[in-house]
């Protein structure tokens, strides 16, 4: 009599791929409201960074607001955007 092992499935978590939330400069908005606006919409960011992802958008013409799961760098992004402020997400590779 034989017995036959039954192996489960392994489960593989794979990470939800990652996106990049962009600012594009313009010289339409002050920058006191730039850093406003990014720190009402990206609750995580503190006034420094802020201002820094402000001022490399600035000299630059883009910057790096946050990266993180295509649905919230989508909702970021449309945020930025309904703010009078230009923003896109790229994949982050």
């Amino acid at each position: 009599m034989s017995v036959e092992t039954i192996q489960k499935p392994s489960t593989v978590r794979r990470l939800a791929p990652r996106y990049r939330v962009l600012l594009h400069n313009d010289d339409f908005n002050p920058m006191e409201y730039v850093v406003r606006v990014l720190l009402e919409t990206v609750s995580s960011l503190t006034q420094p960074q802020a201002v820094n992802i402000m001022m490399e958008a600035h000299h630059s013409g883009v910057a790096l607001v946050i990266t993180c799961a295509q649905e919230h760098a989508e909702f970021y992004a449309e945020t930025l955007n309904n703010h009078g402020l230009t923003s896109t997400i790229e994949p982050d590779e």
